[in-house]
């Protein structure tokens, strides 16, 4: 038998691992910040890029694409080539991926604090960034299959089964969430709308957590736990069957996130039941982590990498736990929308992806640089500390959660609404953000403590080269099933029949669901009186858009007598058959505004965008100065975007696209006379133009403002329809 010697590409790995900790640093000192932001709204004052609604987008990516996706290139690259006894495909496809990947996160760092965002959950980035993103996950994908055909080891081990699934997975939730129709380099329209969207994008938010976050880093748990603990897996069965149950179930929870909503009733169901179900797989792969410790428990109470692993596997049992329970229709009731929510994402990310990455990194780094870790005391620091901060971050949200929902649906004797302003709510939990800071900032320094521990590791270290191995080349044998021989051990010999069956598993959850919605009418009843926005109203959309507003409010109203007696009559598939995207939002740190429009005046709006304390005292929302500059807002595409919104089915008339700007105009002119009927306004607008007037400068008239498009836009929500107003202070942020 032929033995053949060969190199293992760790430079790629180092790469990953690099910017891995470099990103994760970053990510969760965006997170630090906007925590802060809690208590001290006016923390970034005026400056437009470092608001909370354009950081949050910016810490979400950041945690999830650069640091866990780096940390899963890397594991996925120092893994692959062991368990198949090769080097990676190509050393220039590697590269590819590193650069490009670490661009991609570059052009996210850049261009959501500029506002250029789609809206959609995960997916914030515009479009030429997820073409990007959809050519180095190809190459990815393209160096992973290449490997794999050129092993030298038969059997593909269950880590790569997941791997597998990843990249097919996310290749096909990624193109069909990112159809769009742009408008301009930087903007675009989704080609879904309304309900639809909303269910097509939460198949792709909930499977992305599921097929990014879950399932290469269960691959990464069957190579690196066994690998620390020096044991094998517990059980080859249940990883079978933990693998096909999972892959194929998850695919169809998304609806659980839309319960209550307007969704047709058949899908929100259907996403119950299979929620339901994948605790089984779920809780299958946690057991088989968890028991492949058996015998070496002794190990954990001395080894920081075990530590990490068993709280990581510990948190992802929690968190899978929780999902389901959270996806029954009762218990959503109580909880989406609230801060259980943040809590529940928080376990999940912080324990099973962060805690499962530094116990990853402890063990590849000291065997790549060739030394032990510079310090075992330091990194059992990292984990109490780690492991604390995740405590005092979780339990103050769940309990504000509680409040939360508590608070919202309480009635007085008298039928009206216990707490009718929505700020009774805030001013409660206040203690809770307080401690919620205080537990990530424990976290961060715990990951600060991993810096310097890895420096001074790589420092007393050698500088990390390729590593010599061989392995005998692997005979051809026969494709078929040989005597004797199972179905399972057959197909892991077969990766390309293994990845079209694991294809076929997650393609037919997403079509059962969501071809019909879309290709179903009756699924969107239409209401005549629901029209397109106007000019004016389409660019405010674009600008809520921009400013981030769906991060803290809603608009969806569920049909609950709280909600109803709160925010008004509920909310209708049939008013959304226009929005491109949908916003229907996930968490109310601000009330829902579904029904804002008519309920204030132009002049509340504008005080309240210039200065939320001044309208709603206590307020936790910033100021959005920037929307007041004395400079015309950009109206030289409206007509384009029209255009494009014409092409996805919204029916403007080549009349509304021709008067655009005088339909803007006059929507502008009217709502700049609202405001002149406030003295103060009167007294502060002509103050202003005076000193621009002496200072030289062009003085712009407040109807051609951003903040004037805004006003317009909130001022139209909700007033399609004849509905019974609400008696709740409900719009009081």
């Amino acid at each position: 038998m032929e033995v053949q010697q060969f190199y293992y590409d760790n430079k790629i790995v180092k790469k990953f691992l690099y910017a891995t900790i470099l990103f994760g640093v970053v990510g969760m000192l965006v997170g630090l910040l906007i925590a802060s932001m809690y208590m001290f709204p006016g923390l970034t004052e005026g400056i437009s890029w470092l608001s909370y609604g354009r950081l949050r987008p910016l810490h979400t990516n950041a945690v999830i694409f650069a640091f866990v996706g780096n940390a899963t290139f890397a594991g996925v690259y120092y893994s692959m080539q062991r368990l198949l006894k090769t080097r990676m495909y190509s050393d220039f496809l590697s590269n590819v991926n590193f650069w490009g990947w670490q661009l991609i996160i570059v052009a996210a760092a850049i261009s959501l604090p500029l506002g250029y965002t789609t809206s959609k959950e995960y997916a914030e980035l515009e479009w030429p960034i997820d073409i990007a993103i959809a050519i180095v996950w190809v190459v990815f994908g393209i160096n992973m299959i290449g490997t794999i055909l050129r092993r030298r080891e038969r059997h593909l081990y269950v880590a790569i089964w997941f791997y597998l699934a990843t990249f097919v997975t996310v290749a096909v939730l990624h193109i069909f969430n990112s159809l769009e129709l742009p408008v301009n380099g930087m903007k675009s329209y989704s080609v879904y709308a309304g309900v639809q969207d909303a269910l097509v994008q939460w198949w792709y938010g909930h499977n992305a957590v599921a097929f990014f976050l879950t399932t290469p880093f269960l691959g990464l748990m069957y190579y690196y736990l066994p690998k620390a603990a020096n044991r094998p897996v517990y059980s080859y069965r249940l990883s079978i069957i933990h693998f096909w149950s999972l892959i194929f179930i998850y695919i169809w929870a998304g609806p659980h996130h839309l319960l209550y909503s307007a969704l047709p009733d058949w899908a929100q169901n259907l996403g119950v039941v299979f929620s339901v179900m994948l605790i089984a797989p779920s809780w299958g792969g946690m057991i088989n982590g968890l028991l492949t410790l058996r015998g070496a428990w002794d190990k954990v109470r001395t080894d920081p990498v075990l530590k990490f692993f068993v709280v990581a596997i510990t948190g992802y049992g929690m968190a899978t736990f929780e999902g389901p329970m959270l996806s029954l229709k009762n218990v959503n009731a109580i909880a989406h929308f609230s801060d259980w929510i943040v809590a529940h994402v928080h376990v999940g990310a912080l324990a099973w992806n962060g805690f499962l990455t530094f116990g990853m990194i402890y063990w590849l780094i000291p065997r790549m640089t060739k030394t032990s870790l510079y310090s075992v005391r330091l990194a059992n620091f990292h984990f109490w500390i780690g492991t604390l901060g995740i405590i005092l971050y979780a339990l103050p949200m769940y309990v504000a959660g509680f409040v939360q929902a508590s608070m919202w649906k309480q009635f007085n004797p008298d039928g009206t609404l216990k707490y009718g302003n929505f700020l009774e709510t805030v001013k409660q939990i206040m203690p809770m953000y307080w401690m919620r800071a205080i537990g990530g900032t424990l976290f961060v320094i715990g990951l600060l403590v991993l810096v310097y521990n890895i420096i001074m590791t790589i420092r007393q270290g050698k500088a990390v080269e390729d590593e010599l191995a061989e392995a005998p080349k692997l005979e051809r044998i026969t494709g078929r099933r040989m005597k004797g021989e199972k179905f399972h051990p057959w197909l892991e010999r077969k990766p390309i029949q293994l990845t079209i069956l694991a294809t076929i598993a997650i393609l037919i959850g997403g079509i059962i669901q969501i071809v019909p919605t879309i290709m179903v009418k009756s699924n969107i009843p239409t209401i005549s009186t629901v029209k397109p926005y106007t000019p004016l109203e389409l660019e405010g959309r674009d600008l809520y858009i921009r400013e981030g507003c769906v991060n803290c409010h809603s608009q969806m109203i569920r049909p609950f007598r709280s909600e109803v007696e709160r925010y008004g009559e509920y909310s209708k598939s049939g008013e959304y058959v226009y929005d491109h995207p949908f916003l229907w939002g996930s968490k109310r740190t601000g009330p829902d505004l579904m029904r804002i429009g008519g309920k204030y005046s132009d002049n509340w709006h504008f005080n309240h965008m210039w200065d939320p304390q001044s309208t709603s005292a206590g307020s936790i929302m910033p100021s959005y100065k920037w929307l007041f500059d004395n400079k015309k807002m950009n109206r030289s595409e409206t007509e384009k975007k029209m255009q494009v919104m014409v092409k996805l089915g919204v029916p403007y008339t080549d009349e509304d696209i021709a008067n655009a700007q005088q339909s803007m105009d006059a929507q502008a002119a009217k709502i700049e006379e609202n405001l002149h009927i406030d003295p103060d306004f009167v007294k502060s607008y002509e103050a202003s133009k005076k000193a621009a007037l002496a200072n030289g400068e062009q003085f712009t008239l407040m109807k051609d403002r951003e903040i004037t498009a805004l006003i317009a836009y909130l001022q139209r929500l909700g007033t399609d329809i004849k509905i019974k107003p609400a008696t709740a202070h409900n719009s009081k942020q």
